[in-house]
Parts: structure tokens; sequence; C-alpha cells
């Protein structure tokens, strides 16, 4: 399982590293005009539009990615079924599902508004490259071969789909309903439930699931309607308005930004450089606009224990903060650039203060990120199982095509291996029987090392230029 969720979190990486330019562009976008937000300069309006383009469709994305880096060897038309399982969704779910159940009492057909979700996209892409995994070399008869192979990928996908929408007929109104009946329900509980509020919404975060729990405090659901209440478009209530949204600026002004800082300060010195790359501007963005996605999905599924601890410094973060005598809100997200708006809002208490809770709580997170990954060596960016002596190691010959034959030979041959990725030094390899591995046989193509981390797992040692042997072998192993 945990193998699974380190996949998902690579495949997740290709996609979040589009993320962090459009929040940055976005935040240029608010500089340039802080009131009107596009509505009075041309310049901010391209900007922010640029970058909504990216953040608004996040899931398209996760749908992509997801479903090439779940695919065997990454081809492109593990993404094309990866579009095809989403449009079915938002088109089936999002446009038919509703005049199917409306007759139906008991399910609550707004669940289906909100089909659009990153819950929706990764589910596309994984159900794409499982659909690719199996499909891909599918031979049919001589009258229809001309949808054999990676034709047929697309149809299955289509049709896996299909009938996979019909259950979520029913099943996905019920996941809706639970979560906005959950919000209704600690709404009483006043600063604690602020708390436990922050804490799902974090939580729901990889499932996209959070925007049904914030329905219910953000806006008209259950009548508190916290950003309306907070600008002035309703009246106040008197120490709740904003308690839904303060304790988030001290988390993604200070807290992320300081939890990225220890994920660079952690990472290997051969990594440093390219974990910098996507850690810092993530940084950046979750400071300057709010936008979190970047640097939580760099986390989430290669550490899901660090996302846990995430989730519950939010939570406290929010409780803290509805404690005190300061509130601060947002209409886009709880970034530097709102933070600076919100000072005149109706709804504005002692904004200040949350600078020097905001010190503190960074150095908590740095504090509790550094610990959590020294201690459990959790592979956060820059982390990678490598050994620093591996980027040394070099391989007796050119001949890559060879090395490839010779290791696929000592794995077992093609029916042996159900899965081929690589790192930086490693060509990272899943077998069937383990008793087939021959070892001796592997060493003989000039190979360094070989680890056995599991009992299906085989990783055979290159050193730098694995990607060229890698290359090879997934040539072979489509032969």
């Amino acid at each position: 399982m945990m193998k699974t969720l380190q996949r998902l979190g690579k495949s997740l990486m290709l996609p979040v590293a589009c993320l962090p330019v459009a929040g940055i562009l976005m935040g240029i976008g608010y500089w340039i005009d802080p009131s009107g937000w596009g509505a009075n300069n041309v310049a901010a309006l391209i900007m922010i539009k640029a970058g909504g383009a990216l953040v608004d469709n996040m899931a398209i994305l996760f749908a992509i990615g997801v479903a090439v880096g779940m695919s065997k060897d990454q081809e492109g038309t593990s993404a094309l079924a990866g579009i095809v399982s989403w449009l079915m969704f938002q088109t089936i779910l999002g446009g038919v599902a509703p005049s199917i159940v409306g007759n139906i009492s008991w399910l609550d057909s707004v669940a289906f508004t909100k089909v659009n979700n990153q819950f929706i996209g990764i589910f596309s892409g994984i159900i794409g490259a499982i659909c690719y995994n199996k499909f891909h070399k599918t031979q049919l008869p001589e009258f229809l071969a001309f949808f054999s192979g990676r034709r047929s990928v697309a149809i299955m996908t289509a049709i896996s789909t299909l009938i996979i929408c019909i259950p979520m007929f029913f099943i996905w109104p019920f996941i809706y309903g639970l979560l906005v009946a959950f919000g209704e329900a600690i709404i009483s509980a006043g600063a604690v439930g602020a708390g436990i509020y922050g804490f799902f919404n974090r939580l729901l975060i990889p499932v996209g699931l959070h925007h049904a729990l914030n329905s219910v405090f953000w806006f008209d659901v259950a009548g508190i309607s916290d950003i309306a209440r907070f600008w002035g478009s309703m009246p106040l209530i008197e120490g709740v308005t904003g308690i839904y949204m303060t304790g988030f600026f001290p988390v993604m002004m200070f807290g992320l930004p300081a939890a990225a800082l220890a994920m660079y300060v952690t990472a290997k010195d051969k990594n440093k450089k390219n974990a910098a790359g996507i850690l810092f501007a993530a940084a950046l963005c979750s400071f300057f606009t709010g936008v979190t996605e970047p640097l939580e999905f760099s986390f989430m599924f290669l550490a899901p224990g660090l996302y846990l601890a995430h989730a519950i410094l939010t939570g406290v973060s929010v409780a803290v903060c509805a404690m005190l005598p300061t509130r601060a809100g947002f209409n886009f997200s709880a970034g530097f650039v709102d933070w600076i708006l919100s000072f005149n809002a109706p709804g504005a208490e002692n904004p200040l203060l949350l600078l020097p809770i905001g010190i503190v709580f960074g150095v908590i997170y740095f504090a509790v990120f550094y610990f959590l990954i020294k201690k459990f060596n959790l592979k956060t960016p820059g982390r990678e199982d490598d050994q620093e002596d591996e980027l040394n190691v070099e391989l007796g010959t050119s001949d890559f095509t060879t090395v490839a034959a010779i290791i696929l030979e000592g794995v077992g041959g093609k029916g042996n291996v159900t899965s081929v990725d690589n790192c930086i030094t490693r060509l990272r390899l899943e077998v069937k029987d383990r008793l087939l591995v021959d070892e001796k046989k592997i060493k003989s193509a000039g190979i360094k090392g070989i680890i056995r981390p599991g009992k299906t797992s085989v990783q055979v040692i290159i050193g730098p230029k694995v990607q060229f042997v890698a290359d090879e072998f997934k040539n072979l192993m489509k032969k």
C-alpha cells in the first residue's frame, strides 16, 4: 500500500510542477490591481487569468499526470486515457446524473455540481493507467485489428468509466452529503469546532473534497457565511465571524514555507539543487497567494504521516486564532495579499497580531517537519533511496542494449516483470516470482550491486547512466 502511495506521489509531481508559476502569476496580478483584481488593469487581468487557467484546472492536470505516472512505461496513450475517463465523469456525473436521480428524495443532487475536483481527477488518472496497463497489448480479431494495442485503451477506459459511474450515482451524493452534515455538526463547538474544521480542511485536500466542507463554513449552507459577513455583505456575528478563516494565515504565510525549508535542509546534498527548485517556488506561492497545493502535493503522498502532522498543526492554528482577539479574512486564500487587503474589512480585528503568531507556528512547523523527516527517514523531495556513492558508479560498457538484455534475462524474462521504473542511479523492478531472479546473471552485465527491499522488488544499481539502460529495458519489454 505504501509503495502504491509513493508511486502516486511521484506521479503527482509532474502536474504539481506547473502550479508554482500559476500562484506567482496570480500574486503579481493582485499586487498590480489589489482592489479590482483585474477590473482596473489589463496586465493584472492577464496575470490573474493566466495563473487561474492552471489552478482552476488542476484536476485535469492530475488526471493526466497520474495516468502517465502510474502506467507501466509512461507512454502518452495513458494520458489520453486519463482525459477520456475525466470527460466521462464530468459528462455522466455532472450532466446526466442529476436528471436521472433527481426524483430520488434521499439523494442530494447538489453533489453532482461538485464533480470538478482533485479526487475525480486522480481517480480518472488511476482508471486510465489501469486500463493502459491491462489493454495496451490487446490483440483483436482481424476485422477489428485497427483497434488493437494502444488504440483499444481509450475505448476500454470509456467503457470502464461508464460502468463505474453507475454506482457513483449513489456513492458520490452520500460522500458529499456526509461532509456537509459533519460540518454542520461541529459548528456549535466554537473555537474547538473551528480547529476540527481546520484539521479536516487540510486532510480532505488530497481528494479535493475540502470544498464541500468549506461551503458549510464560508458560504450560506448552514447560515454561517463567514466570508460574506467578514467583508460586510451580511451582518457580523460577534465572536464568530472570521474564526473559520483567520487561523489559515499563520499556516500558509509561515508554517508551510518553514516546512519547505525543513525539507530542503534534510534533502541529500546531491539533491538539494533539484529540491530547492520546487520547494522554494512552492513556498513563495504559499506565502504570497495562499495557494498551498504545489507544496502540499510534493509530500502528502510521499510521506503521508508528515501530511497528517500538517493537518493537525493547521487545526491547532485555526483553534488558537479563534480564541485570540485577532481576525483576518480572504476572498481567494490566506496569503500575504489577502492579509493586507483585509486590514480595513468590517470583520477585521488586530490583523498584525497574526505576525508573531505566524512566526511561532513557523518555528513549530520547521521543528516538527525536521524531526519527523530525520526520525522516520521520510522520503520527502530530495531524499531518494540512492546511496551517496552510487553517483560515482561507472557502468563497464556503453552497450546499454546488451546490459538491459542481460538484466531482463536475469530477472526471469518479460513474463516475470510487472513494473519498470528508475531513479537517479537505480533500475527499480517489480517481479512476479522472486525465485526466478538470477543475481549472478544480472551482475555479469557489469552491475555493481543488487538490492532486494521486498519479496517482489529488485533494485539494480547502475549509476548515473541508469536512464539509458532503463530506456533500453523498456524497449525490450515492448518487443
